[in-house]
């Protein structure tokens, strides 16, 4: 690998030169900056990132911690996140939790040696009892999309609730009563909010969802799935299903049609994300869309501003949902 020094060599001039040129620390003469330049691309030569930032006491790196990379919504937000970071001049190092507590605190320990200059976090797991991994001092924190109760970071999210209102006040105003909801697991803040919007709009309209019809899954398609077809043999009358995300819903609709049911003629079907391929898939989904770009912006934007400031007060902002009218839901049959 090629040194600065063998830089000088070549371009015939100092090493004090070349670094000059590299760091872009002191004005060259252009004739003289133009050979340094010409010299580096002929030899290859690659800054050594790792020193600069121990000189400079950054890396122009931020972590960015997932609880699973294959969920589309994740990988959504990791790509607003990304381009965000990458138009302030940062690079993203991605890491997985599989929505592991212990994989999480993990990569918060590796990302802190790794002298990351700050981490967007989506939560994994039930609540905390311990924090202190999440309020380190040395390593700024922006969650994104999880609420963490009692937990002093800066954290961007949507109104839950009312995005679950969204989904029942469609479904009430297009002449639904026969309605389910499969959620998502108990330990998940966002499905529970989008939850209780739900059954709180069905309450104040005059309805009621039973215990029954409220069915957990795993936010994964496939549960979706297992649970429409075991709410749909149960219950004939059922008319409507609100998923708390778009995969469950997708899997939703497959079930309907294996067990003779079309959608949306004999069973609407509600999801909530708007990932892209709702829009492409067969029927296109309704859905509640969440603001996926804005929420990677604004997680940046909150953690340049706090890696520049410690002392900020956390920031708790909270995003609007909308609801994307598509052809898998229509009025009851």
């Amino acid at each position: 690998m090629a040194t600065m020094k063998d830089v000088a060599r070549r371009a015939g001039v100092s090493v004090t030169t070349v670094s000059h040129v590299v760091n872009e620390s002191r004005p060259v003469r252009e004739e003289v900056r133009r050979r340094v330049l010409d010299a580096l691309e002929a030899l290859s030569y690659r800054r050594n990132a790792l020193a600069r930032s121990l000189r400079k006491k950054r890396s122009s790196t931020i972590g960015l911690i997932l609880p699973d990379v294959t969920n589309p919504f994740f990988a959504e937000i990791a790509r607003s996140i990304a381009d965000a970071a990458e138009s302030e001049g940062y690079s993203v190092i991605v890491c997985n939790s599989d929505g592991r507590r212990n994989s999480e605190d993990s990569f918060l320990g590796m990302l802190s040696e790794k002298r990351a200059d700050g981490v967007v976090l989506i939560e994994a797991g039930p609540p905390r009892g311990d924090t202190s991994a999440l309020e380190n001092g040395d390593l700024p924190l922006v969650t994104v999309d999880r609420s963490l109760p009692g937990v002093n970071v800066d954290s961007v999210r949507i109104d839950n609730a009312l995005g679950g209102r969204r989904a029942a006040r469609h479904l009430l105003d297009l002449g639904h009563r026969h309605l389910a909801c499969i959620a998502g697991p108990f330990h998940v803040t966002p499905s529970g909010e989008r939850v209780t919007g739900f059954r709180e709009e069905l309450c104040e309209r005059g309805f009621s969802l039973p215990e029954e019809r409220i069915r957990r899954g795993t936010f994964q398609p496939e549960s979706g799935y297992d649970i429409t077809r075991h709410l749909l043999e149960e219950d004939s009358r059922l008319t409507a299903i609100f998923a708390c995300n778009d995969l469950m819903a997708f899997g939703a609709v497959r079930a309907a049609a294996d067990l003779g049911k079309r959608v949306p003629d004999d069973l609407s079907v509600l999801g909530f994300d708007d990932i892209r391929l709702a829009s492409f898939f067969n029927p296109p989904l309704t859905t509640v869309a969440q603001p996926r770009q804005e929420m990677g912006a604004l997680a940046v934007r909150l953690l340049l501003e706090r890696m520049a400031d410690p002392a900020l007060s956390p920031r708790h902002l909270v995003l609007e949902t909308r609801l994307v009218l598509r052809s898998s839901t229509a009025p009851p049959p």
